[in-house]
């Protein structure tokens, strides 16, 4: 009888080890997916050519604890500036000043130059010159003219800025990093 109840408590054990290891990676895993890096997908066409709808891409939520957005960087908005997550390019950063003119986006006086831009770059609701707040980012998709961005927005806010799309997924043939 001994050898029963110590091979009962054996199993006992080993179920409460497997319970308590699956607990704890699908804790660890979660946190991941919160904190640190995470799974998006393009829903529009607003960033083409650079990003197309269906693609799926990381999201390095974390990086932005060290530092500020930069000129170029490619990010996740989930905030009150928009109903649903965004994915746009940064044009401008606290302090800035934007300016469009004649289909040119301009920055603190000098013009951008923007290869990965399509289309024409139309003034939007914001009056330019437009000069930024603290904790305001100015961004815009790369299809300018299917774009709903900061022209019609406004300026995004810094808690609204979820992450930067560092690494692209899928499709495989476009397997990779984003080049800024």
């Amino acid at each position: 009888m001994k050898t029963e109840a110590r091979q009962t408590n054996r199993w006992v054990r080993e179920i409460r080890e497997w319970v308590v290891s699956l607990a704890v990676a699908v804790i660890v895993a979660l946190l991941f997916q919160t904190y640190v890096y995470a799974q998006s997908e393009v829903q529009n066409v607003s960033m083409q050519n650079t990003l197309v709808a269906g693609q799926r891409l990381i999201e390095d939520k974390w990086s932005y604890l060290f530092h500020e957005p930069r000129h170029g960087d490619i990010v996740i908005i989930n905030g009150p500036e928009s109903d649903v997550r965004l994915v746009k390019r940064v044009i401008a950063l606290p302090g800035d000043v934007i300016d469009i003119n004649n289909g040119e986006v301009f920055l603190n006086g000098e013009r951008l130059e923007e290869p990965y831009v399509k289309g024409q770059t139309f003034e939007g609701v914001v009056e330019v010159p437009f000069t930024l707040g603290a904790e305001q980012f100015f961004v815009m998709g790369d299809n300018r003219e299917h774009s709903l961005d900061s022209r019609a927005l406004g300026p995004i806010a810094k808690p609204s800025i979820e992450g930067r799309a560092v690494f692209r997924i899928w499709p495989i043939p476009k397997f990779g990093t984003l080049s800024e």
